[in-house]
């Protein structure tokens, strides 16, 4: 009975410390874990920022094909477009390809919390999308009787399958996303 006690702290360990590092740097996240709540900013947390808290709420949900709500399960893509339809308030495309076109493409080195990241699992280029939440990792739905989870980078099987990184934010909040509805016949 305590594992889901425990679980869900370091889940709330985990969400304080991204916020943090996306807010600051290494020697505030210190002083924080120090308990010195003056290092703390005040600043109310930036859009990537409140995607990736809403994001990490999200561990455990699990994956369901076609999936796009909590209540049902994700995909990779529908997970995604969840995220940034709730901290952005405008969807994005229902599919990771259409999403690889939007913003700007970002080096690998140069990711920051918030940032899309594309992989090629199902041989072919940008079949899976998930988030960069900073510190090398990032969080997406995985497949078939799995969950919402964080992974590493540099983790063999995903590092073999980088397909590259696309920044939408702040640039996402301009010019409205072309639609991606399908017109009735």
């Amino acid at each position: 009975m305590q594992q889901p006690l425990v679980k869900k702290l370091q889940l709330c360990a985990l969400m304080a410390l991204t916020c943090l590092s996306a807010m600051g740097n290494a020697s505030t996240i210190n002083s924080a874990l120090d308990g010195d709540a003056a290092a703390v900013p005040a600043a109310a947390p930036d859009l990537a920022s409140q995607l990736v808290m809403q994001a990490l709420g999200l561990i455990g949900t699990r994956y369901k094909s076609g999936g796009n709500s909590p209540e049902i399960g994700f995909d990779c893509s529908g997970f995604v477009r969840h995220l940034f339809g709730l901290a952005v308030g405008r969807p994005l495309p229902r599919t990771s390809v259409e999403m690889s076109r939007l913003g700007e493409k970002i080096a690998r080195g140069l990711l920051e919390p918030g940032d899309l990241v594309f992989y090629n699992t199902r041989q072919r280029a940008f079949s899976h999308v998930g988030i960069y939440i900073g510190e090398g990792r990032f969080i997406h739905a995985p497949s078939k009787g799995r969950a919402v989870e964080i992974v590493d980078l540099g983790d063999p099987y995903w590092a073999r399958r980088f397909n590259g990184a696309r920044r939408l934010l702040p640039t996402i909040i301009g010019p409205a996303l072309p639609s991606t509805s399908a017109t009735a016949p």
